[in-house]
């Protein structure tokens, strides 16, 4: 069965421990944690011998595997195999052996198997032998948090070391920076929280005790920018420019990231202009999820003339980026990337139809 990650702790407590857990996902400290109170809970079940088992290529020995789960050893009348799947592809062999492990699982006291896999997409899910996994136990995917959820997720784990934000504005105000400070970097976000807890006593934090505390560990994903700009955000991707450079991001990956978004806006808008509605032209140019809602707010307020412009703007900057001059534009890529995506971030924030500013 599918089980959400917020409903775990739960889960263990009430409905009792499982003999089969998967994790799936790519944040590493929330799978971590996810794992650490399966194992925390099946110590306080008896289950004292630990093995753990990495996949990699295809020659691993799903046999020994295999053997492990079906053997006990003399010190121990319960046991945790692990079995980590970095790459996500067990393979033809692993497919059988996890399909065996699966239905071994059904009824098993003594072994407790955890399999552990980065994000899955929707083809890998419907496999065989993921299905053997979730229908034999318990699966949960570890979805990152969303930049909006980062303040609320910051003040929860705060609340768990007693410590809070001031009420009000100031104290949203914190947790914004907080987040601005931590963003795509979870695991780095934990450790200064936990900073938080070392520097300073229970109770409530101020905006200076957080400002001189918490460092500047922000990791940014080129493809969050697209959301970031089709929000309007533009102080937030100024930032995650700034942060994509420093990191050393090619020049080129960005602005095929800014530019597509750019063009499906436009095929869209073209597709609407020929009379499909709305959601049918979103379903026939792919767009899904997030992106689909943001386009939805977007598209009302983005007229033609100004998508015209945005298309002009990134045949530019794609020059530019590949070392070619253009009169009237900064010669610099990371500049020239800069303009092109405040240009869009206006345009997809705003409900005017007057002149775009370049």
């Amino acid at each position: 069965m599918e089980l959400a990650l917020a409903r775990l702790a739960a889960h263990l407590s009430k409905d009792g421990l499982r003999p089969l857990y998967t994790l799936h996902g790519d944040e590493p400290l929330l799978a971590q944690e996810a794992a650490d109170a399966i194992r925390t809970a099946a110590r306080a079940q008896g289950y004292t011998e630990r093995s753990s088992y990495t996949v990699a290529g295809a020659h691993f020995d799903w046999s020994a595997v295999i053997a492990a789960g079906g053997s006990l050893s003399l010190f121990a009348d319960k046991q945790i195999v692990e079995i980590r799947i970095p790459s996500g592809k067990p393979g033809k062999d692993g497919s059988v052996a996890l399909q065996q492990l699966a239905q071994s699982a059904v009824g098993n006291d003594s072994t407790l198997t955890l399999v552990m896999l980065p994000r899955l997409d929707k083809a890998t899910r419907t496999g065989a032998w993921y299905g053997a996994l979730e229908s034999n136990g318990v699966a949960l995917q570890i979805d990152p948090i969303d930049r909006a959820a980062l303040p609320q997720w910051i003040a929860q784990r705060l609340a768990l070391q007693g410590q809070r934000v001031k009420a009000g504005e100031e104290g949203q105000r914190t947790l914004q920076f907080f987040a601005d400070r931590v963003e795509g970097n979870l695991l780095a976000a934990h450790q200064e929280i936990q900073k938080l807890a070392l520097l300073h006593p229970p109770g409530e934090l101020g905006w200076e005790q957080v400002e001189s505390a918490v460092h500047n560990v922000a990791r940014y994903d080129v493809f969050k920018l697209g959301e970031a700009v089709l929000a309007g955000n533009t102080q937030r991707v100024a930032r995650m420019l700034d942060g994509l450079q420093a990191e050393g991001e090619a020049e080129v990956l960005v602005h095929y990231t800014l530019a597509e978004d750019i063009r499906a806006l436009k095929r869209v808008k073209d597709s609407m202009a020929a009379g499909r509605p709305l959601p049918m032209a979103l379903r026939e140019n792919r767009i899904w999820g997030n992106k689909e809602r943001a386009f939805e707010r977007v598209l009302p307020r983005i007229d033609e003339r100004r998508l015209n412009q945005l298309l002009r703007a990134a045949h530019i900057v794609d020059g530019i980026v590949k070392g070619l001059k253009q009169p009237d534009w900064p010669a610099n890529g990371w500049q020239a990337l800069h303009r092109l995506a405040q240009m869009t971030c206006r345009a997809c924030g705003s409900a005017s139809g007057g002149k775009m500013p370049s």
